[in-house]
């Protein structure tokens, strides 16, 4: 569960930390280390430790988390400014395998077992949105691909690519949430009583699971990524 309070005794990551410590405070970011390839028995090792074994960031480690652990969290300025883009770029990489290639996938399959006893309308209007909110996923995934990921690793090679910059991304960036919601709309509101209960409820976890980390990616792409690559832009123009 994620941490919500706001007051200021909330704990501060740090370098110093456990990374056990970490995982105790907070623990769906194990999902952030199985993306950064840190596996599982770490020991009593920080976090400065486990990312150095690693060869992972740790100022963009510490800003993922950061962005997982609290609702409200503002991305400090120095960790924006030391932090490395491709370590974040890897970290929304990985995040893309995974909900194309693992959680779309479960999804599918689960919808199909939940709408077994609907008659064949009921599925079509089921599959209709899954389809479209796949395919909207899957074009979203392919211009941060194609497109604004090879552009952080240029910048960071000192290569300029004419014509295009981070603030195009920005105003591009679509919300993928809406289908989703969509959907958790019908498998919540609409289905009938024929349906499995405890599958339902299972397909509804998940797609709170989705809309939830989803959510993450973005604030990580929005408050991280591009202000990294807009201070890289601006030491370009300077030169």
């Amino acid at each position: 569960m994620n941490r919500k309070d706001k007051d200021a005794s909330r704990i501060v990551l740090s370098p110093s930390m456990k990374l056990a410590d970490l995982i105790e405070l907070n623990y769906s970011l194990l999902i952030v280390l199985s993306r950064l390839g840190i596996d599982l028995g770490f020991g009593e090792n920080t976090v400065e430790e486990v990312c150095r074994d690693r060869n992972i960031d740790i100022n963009s480690f510490l800003l993922i988390c950061g962005i997982y652990t609290y609702d409200d969290y503002i991305a400090p300025n120095e960790l924006l400014r030391d932090g490395n883009p491709l370590d974040v770029v890897r970290y929304l990489h990985s995040s893309h395998a995974f909900y194309l290639e693992d959680e779309l996938k479960k999804l599918e399959t689960s919808l199909e077992d939940l709408v077994t006893p609907c008659d064949v309308s009921q599925k079509k209007v089921i599959f209709k949105f899954f389809s479209e909110y796949k395919k909207e996923v899957e074009n979203h995934f392919a211009y941060e691909e194609e497109t604004v990921f090879p552009y952080v690793a240029a910048m960071m090679q000192g290569t300029v690519r004419d014509g295009y910059s981070i603030e195009q991304f920005e105003e591009n960036h679509s919300n993928i949430d809406e289908k989703l919601n969509d959907l958790k709309n019908i498998v919540m509101k609409y289905l009938p009583s024929v349906c499995d209960t405890v599958l339902r409820n299972s397909v509804l976890y998940h797609i709170f699971f989705l809309e939830e980390d989803l959510d993450k990616h973005t604030l990580i792409e929005n408050n991280v990524l591009v202000p990294m690559v807009n201070r890289l832009e601006e030491n370009e123009r300077r030169k």
